[in-house]
């Protein structure tokens, strides 16, 4: 039997994800099971808890895979730039609903919440570290509120979809030169 490849194994573990996320912004994770991943995946169920004991892990894996896309510097037109990409992110792949869904699930699931919670205090730190010159309470305090607030625009795309990053954008602006 011939041996199956390390980029093989990855390719059908990122295949799982994939149809994970894709199945979760649309549907939720309540609304989503096993079976359905199967049918979404287009593997076989021993397939996919061959790379996941449960859904729960499967979660986890999609948290994992998050990226820090923060402008190298804070300005009114990165900024900008920043919430557009979580816009564009939104439209395209349903990122805002997918994080509005791993939000829910964080609430009740310790697991969750422990990466969710990792990442949040990883996304303050890269805030406060684009803060340069400011004492680091007052930075700290400003990247909590500027990721609240961004974490409220993924929501309100969550909720309302298309939303005009804008005004979000004069009020990141704003905290952060104040």
């Amino acid at each position: 039997m011939p041996k199956v490849t390390q980029a093989h194994l990855d390719a059908r573990r990122q295949q799982i994800i994939d149809a994970a996320r894709a199945r979760f912004a649309a549907h939720g994770f309540a609304r989503t099971s096993m079976p359905d991943l199967v049918e979404a995946s287009g593997l076989s169920t021993g397939a996919i808890y061959r790379y996941f004991k449960s859904k729960d892990q499967i979660v986890v894996a999609i948290c994992e895979q998050a990226s820090n896309v923060l402008p190298a510097e804070l300005t009114a037109e990165s900024v900008r730039g920043f919430l557009e990409h979580v816009r564009a992110m939104a439209r395209e792949h349903d990122h805002a609903r997918l994080v509005a869904q791993i939000y829910a699930e964080a609430a009740v699931s310790p697991a969750l919440a422990d990466v969710v919670r990792q990442q949040l205090d990883d996304l303050r730190a890269s805030v406060a570290a684009l803060l340069p010159g400011r004492p680091a309470a007052e930075a700290e305090r400003i990247a909590e509120a500027f990721v609240a607030l961004c974490n409220g625009y993924t929501q309100q795309l969550a909720v309302r979809g298309d939303v005009d990053p804008g005004p979000f954008a004069a009020a990141l602006t704003a905290i952060v030169e104040s």
